[in-house]
């Protein structure tokens, strides 16, 4: 038996008055401000639940609680920051100190300054469920216990399960700055995955699925265990694909994870850096008529929704592309300076440690009339090859050049339905041949954790290498 561990970090659980009492916490530091500079402080708290079943038994359990502040202040064009992982009334004074103190050593830079209010309204929702709070810690051990023996009898091709995991997180977040700004955000958010391995005499194949929710009450075991041992057993028997060029027809997540790679291009401050495939080419056709790209964080549904972006402006839709033609970038405050714009309100931030730059948190593209199954998408491609999954995406996949070219496995697709299952086969292109190679975007969209939606996606022309 493997002993379930607990840890707690910096102590400050999500509070019952919300995030109320952090804003006040926030106005009282920006409050002491002196005369000449700008002061922005970011103060956020949460909790954190991990667990995971092995073997029908509990191999680990993680349950954390954070707080913490970031303090960022502009004295005559120079940005000092500091943080803290601590809100105890003793470390911050000592923060916005540290922050004027890294102010003196930072060259000067016209562009620098903090967000002010620009009259765009924030569009209310809650991403908040109030009853996680108090789900027991034995009640979610339990769901993932029964989640990893779920999976274990759900086909008797399944061998072992490899992991299966209940996480929880929920994050408070205010910030309160001299010119003007002052929000905040509260989001809970679930998940559930598990892995297996499926075999067939000495083969054997891996599959994973996961569920995710607002809450604990959403989460759909049945969901994650169908995805896991589907992808899992419909691989079994798979050998070397074909090689030649072809529509490639990427599932949900692998699109996901193509869209997530397009939007470091879409980067104001990569297009100044000169990162991005897209620099200077505003107002050109860059994809096929039928692409609209889209990022709403407004959109509630959207794994990444807020109301505020990391820099406290309202979050907005940017429409990116437009029926194939580049309308514009994403930009946080300094970024927009630099290019002549306004912030589009995109600034990220990965909590009160980081500092905010520009980025996406709900990109997706306007779903065509057709859902992915032997009546859409596979249908309309009619043969080719469907891609359940990618590897080297990160070494193979260049957002300056474009350069496309990762291993992936599959299905083959013959007369508008899946056939055999092939593997260790590479597919290559362009991101910018991808984009005006569009053949169908599926309606089947899915807010998957990360920045852009899953939704199937196929391509014409690509050069598959197997055998």
């Amino acid at each position: 038996m493997t002993t379930a561990t607990e840890t707690t970090s910096a102590a400050a659980g999500p509070h019952p008055d919300g995030p109320d009492d952090l804003l006040a916490l926030a106005d009282r530091v920006a409050g002491w401000a002196r005369s000449g500079e700008e002061v922005e402080v970011y103060v956020a708290r949460g909790d954190e639940t991990e667990i995971r079943a092995y073997d029908g038994e509990v191999e680990s359990l993680t349950s954390a609680t954070s707080a913490g502040i970031g303090v960022r202040v502009v004295v005559d064009h120079k940005l000092g920051f500091a943080w803290a992982g601590s809100l105890h009334e003793s470390v911050l004074a000592e923060t916005l100190d540290e922050a004027r103190d890294n102010a003196t050593f930072a060259t000067p830079d016209d562009h620098v300054q903090l967000a002010a209010p620009d009259g765009v309204g924030a569009v209310p929702f809650d991403l908040w469920d109030e009853a996680l709070s108090s789900i027991p810690t034995s009640q979610k051990v339990a769901l993932a216990l029964a989640l990893e023996a779920q999976a274990r009898g759900a086909d008797p091709r399944i061998r072992q399960v490899s992991s299966a995991d209940y996480g929880d997180t929920s994050v408070e977040v205010a910030l309160v700055s001299t010119t003007g700004i002052r929000s905040s955000n509260r989001k809970t958010q679930g998940f559930i995955s598990v892995g297996v391995i499926a075999g067939d005499g000495d083969a054997s194949q891996t599959g994973g699925g996961f569920d995710t929710a607002r809450g604990f009450d959403g989460l759909d075991p049945d969901k994650a265990t169908a995805d896991a041992v589907g992808r899992a057993v419909r691989m079994l028997g798979a050998t070397k694909g074909p090689s030649g060029r072809s529509v490639v027809v990427f599932d949900r997540r692998a699109a996901s994870t193509l869209l997530s790679v397009i939007s470091t291009a879409l980067s104001g401050e990569a297009v100044a850096k000169g990162r991005s495939f897209f620099a200077g080419r505003i107002g050109e056709q860059v994809g096929d008529t039928g692409l609209t790209l889209v990022d709403d964080p407004t959109n509630p549904l959207a794994y990444g929704a807020a109301s505020y972006d990391a820099e406290g402006l309202a979050c907005r839709r940017n429409e990116l592309i437009v029926a194939g033609l580049l309308k514009g970038f994403l930009y946080d405050t300094v970024a927009g300076s630099r290019a002549g714009v306004a912030s589009t309100g995109s600034a990220v931030r990965g909590g009160f440690a980081g500092t905010p730059g520009p980025g996406c948190r709900a990109l997706a593209l306007t779903p065509g009339p057709e859902g992915f199954d032997e009546d859409g998408v596979l249908a309309a491609v009619g043969g080719g090859l469907f891609v359940q999954s990618m590897t080297g995406v990160h070494s193979g996949v260049n957002p300056i050049s474009g350069d496309f070219s990762v291993g992936a496995e599959g299905l083959m697709i013959r007369d508008g339905k899946l056939a055999e299952p092939v593997r260790e086969i590479t597919v290559a292109s362009t991101l910018q041949r991808i984009l005006h190679s569009l053949v169908a975007v599926g309606a089947d969209v899915e807010w998957l954790p990360g920045i852009a939606a899953g939704q199937t996606l196929a391509v014409g022309d690509m050069q598959i290498s197997g055998v």
